[in-house]
């Protein structure tokens, strides 16, 4: 099943990546979010968790990248979002937490439009169940469309879930 239901390992697997993460770029002027589906309390998701590492001072991300290349990612460009940089792990490389939790890593701007966008939106299901509900059960939905199929799923999902993310942040703004 791509969707899984809620549990709160998801916290606990988000606190591992952060602390491993934190130990390989000491020193930095940075900071996490637990972003996405999984920080959520009581809301399905796929079990990815995904991360926005948060620089304040320009020069900081060329330092930041340094640091994740030796800790065994790789840069995988913007993918087509401004401000919000895409790090993924190398195959062969040995972390016994980096490597066996699956995870999402962002690298964004304090002023990101897009690490904007996915703390309030994160944000938003967190403090209204209507909204956290709504949009699982448009994620199940989009899984049985999809037939189980992660690409089938990440492609309806991006075409069908933006508008209902742009509503809940047009709400917050209001």
């Amino acid at each position: 099943m791509l969707i899984e239901k809620y549990t709160s390992k998801w916290i606990k697997d988000y606190a591992s990546i952060k602390c491993e993460i934190e130990k390989g770029l000491h020193g930095l002027n940075l900071t996490m979010e637990h972003i996405g589906s999984t920080s959520v309390p009581d809301l399905d998701s796929k079990p990815i968790i995904d991360i926005d590492i948060i620089y304040y001072h320009q020069g900081d991300f060329e330092k930041i990248k340094a640091g994740l290349l030796t800790m065994g990612y790789y840069h995988n460009g913007n993918q087509g979002i401004e401000n919000r940089e895409v790090f993924k792990r190398n195959i062969g490389w040995t972390n016994q937490i980096l490597d066996k939790i699956k995870h999402h890593l962002y690298v964004c701007p304090a002023d990101s439009k897009a690490l904007e966008r996915h703390i309030l939106s994160r944000n938003f299901l967190r403090n209204n169940d209507w909204a956290r509900l709504k949009y699982q059960q448009m994620k199940y939905e989009l899984a049985e469309k999809a037939n189980q199929d992660k690409k089938i799923y990440a492609e309806l999902k991006e075409l069908n879930v933006n508008d209902f993310i742009d509503s809940m942040i047009a709400q917050l703004k209001e």
